[in-house]
């Protein structure tokens, strides 16, 4: 069995469409990850011992999903040295601005990489970044991905130019 890299915690399974996203992107990439329910605030002393553990068990980058409080990602970075980037989840009361705002609003010396709300994909490309800083084949891999998204974007715009706004917004 392969050993994992990439761990993807959330505070709450409600979490995991928003989080699955890291994960496709990670499979895509062959890249190996942990996911799993880590709760700040109903598991403390589970997360305590997954955060201080995490290097051990091979984990180079730590994902970390949280909504309203959104205390789960500092937690982590305050107890490891990994690389944690963290996902601010939306909520129904204040549309994850609660979460960001949590997640990126930390005191010094304890870093957290913040993506937008509910982007555990981005998350993803953050991990596999600094991955690839010492693997040149995920390098390799990268830039391969970055050139389908550059063809996809300007198929996309010859389509539209082709077609006009209206044709193409009918045909989306």
């Amino acid at each position: 069995m392969k050993k994992h890299v990439v761990a993807i915690i959330m505070g709450s399974d409600s979490d995991l469409a928003v989080m699955s996203d890291a994960a496709r992107l990670l499979d895509e990439f062959h890249i190996s990850y942990e996911i799993t329910v880590v709760s700040a605030h109903r598991t403390p002393l589970r997360m305590v011992s997954y955060a201080r553990n995490a290097e051990m068990k091979g984990m180079r980058v730590i994902i970390a999903g949280a909504g309203g409080a959104a205390h789960l990602p500092g937690m982590v970075a305050s107890l490891s040295t990994l690389p944690v980037i963290g996902v601010p989840i939306k909520t129904r009361t204040l549309d994850g601005i609660d979460s960001l705002l949590s997640i990126i609003q930390m005191p010094l010396g304890i870093p957290v990489a913040t993506v937008a709300i509910n982007n555990a994909g981005n998350a993803a490309l953050l991990a596999l970044r600094i991955l690839a800083l010492s693997d040149s084949q995920l390098q390799e891999k990268l830039a391969r991905y970055q050139k389908r998204m550059n063809a996809m974007v300007r198929k996309k715009a010859a389509k539209l130019k082709r077609v006009g706004y209206q044709s193409y917004l009918k045909s989306a």
